[in-house]
């Protein structure tokens, strides 16, 4: 399985994760300059190589208009005093920042009308004006809708009173979409993100000092593995954790893979550990897994109580299901109902056998399965879509069509399911 280990040691920031996620493309350069041109008003993004702790990575920078943001740290136990005409940021280890942009005033020798604030409706807006992939739009418009609902919850507004300041800038939607653009690209089956360290301390930001992770970031963070370290400053940044909680399929440690490739996405600040993202892009083998089988013998259930059992299981989260007519003591014709499921939902289905069959027991078993890898595709027909469960492994790949959608046509069409799989080349093709 096609799967995309993201390593946080050191945050995650949008930046970070699009450089990171490029040195995983063949030809990062082609992407770049698809990005430049898709029409992000103002903006430009440039690569360069970049060493932290001697290893070399990608540091990505965006520019809008001719400058590029720039982060200011603030020493432990130092506020500083501000002008009026000065930018004030939460500062992100990346160099990414959250910014009170100051309007009107030319600051670094441009004006910042890019940088307006905006709320979610006109950023929505600009992201569905983009001439990219509709499940690039969706995912980036995901992830906007995350730090929105972060935001709103953290000042008590509702979601269509916030005005981003960070994420509603022009350097932060090329970022989100520039990641979305790349996992779109890279097209892992699976995402895992490794617990993510969002650094300690605190940091300033227009509303004044707040600790890290900044309320935003740790409302986005709920229900993720995270943790602070010995490391002051902000680490992880609203976007960068939304970033993750969008495209993450699970959180933990890297798995067992065969590495195709891998990238370092580096920050503009040093510290005594590399300040990178790490990717890794590959295959890990999930053909062999453990399962559990629970099983019941029954001779005193209906029907229908059978069938209403059977239904809850799958709808629960069952793999499996099925029933075996079995002879049962004093000659009783009986069923023995077996439940296939994973070893961390045994507990629930055993509960749910107990509370909708007559049984009093269960027997409990570990089991090894391999599977083969598998995922659907739609295809055109005359007659319409029809989806397609394709799956591979072991050396073998085999296809098969969708029955819904043949008996939808059979029916509407007249013909049998034999004679659409024959129309469509799969008649004599191995299925599943």
């Amino acid at each position: 399985m096609k799967t995309l280990y993201i390593e946080c040691n050191m945050g995650a920031a949008g930046d970070m994760l699009m450089a990171a996620l490029l040195e995983l493309l063949p030809d990062p350069d082609e992407f770049i300059s698809k990005l430049n041109n898709i029409g992000l008003p103002g903006v430009r993004v440039e690569k360069e190589l970049s060493v932290k702790c001697g290893i070399t990575g990608t540091h990505v920078s965006v520019y809008v208009g001719d400058s590029e943001e720039e982060s200011h740290d603030i020493s432990p136990g130092h506020v500083h005093e501000r002008s009026h005409h000065e930018h004030v940021h939460e500062t992100g280890q990346d160099g990414h920042v959250h910014q009170e942009h100051t309007h009107n005033h030319n600051v670094h020798g441009h004006t910042h009308q890019e940088h307006s604030h905006a709320n979610l409706e006109e950023i929505q807006r600009l992201l569905r004006s983009l001439p990219i992939p509709g499940k690039v739009k969706e995912d980036a418009m995901a992830i906007y809708s995350l730090i929105g609902e972060a935001e709103a919850k953290v000042h008590g507004k509702p979601v269509e009173d916030i005005h981003f300041h960070e994420v509603g800038t022009m350097d932060a939607v090329a970022d989100v979409v520039g990641v979305c653009m790349l996992i779109n690209t890279l097209d892992p089956r699976k995402i895992i993100v490794s617990p993510v360290h969002t650094g300690s301390g605190q940091v300033k930001c227009m509303h004044g000092i707040l600790p890290v992770p900044a309320p935003a970031t740790a409302h986005i963070l709920r229900g993720v593995p995270a943790y602070g370290g010995e490391i002051q400053g902000e680490l992880c940044t609203p976007t960068g954790a939304a970033i993750i909680r969008h495209f993450a399929d699970e959180f933990g440690s890297r798995p067992v893979m065969v590495v195709d490739r891998i990238g370092y996405g580096m920050g503009k600040k040093d510290f005594p550990v590399a300040n990178c993202v790490r990717v890794f892009i590959g295959e890990i083998n999930q053909q062999n897994a453990g399962i559990v089988e629970i099983d019941c013998n029954l001779d005193d259930i209906t029907g229908e109580q059978l069938g209403f059992a059977l239904e809850t299981l799958l709808e629960k989260g069952a793999l499996d299901v099925y029933i075996i007519p079995i002879q049962m003591k004093k000659n009783r014709p009986g069923y023995k109902l077996v439940c296939l499921c994973r070893p961390d939902d045994e507990d629930r289905m055993v509960q749910l056998i107990l509370q909708h069959t007559t049984t009093l027991g269960v027997r409990c078993s570990d089991r090894r399965r391999h599977t083969m890898e598998r995922h659907i595709e739609t295809i055109e027909t005359e007659y319409g879509d029809v989806r397609i469960k394709k799956a591979s492994g072991f050396g073998v790949e085999k296809n098969k069509l969708e029955y819904d959608d043949l008996a939808r046509i059979a029916r509407e069409n007249g013909l049998s399911i034999a004679d659409i799989k024959e129309e469509q080349g799969y008649g004599n093709q191995r299925t599943i």
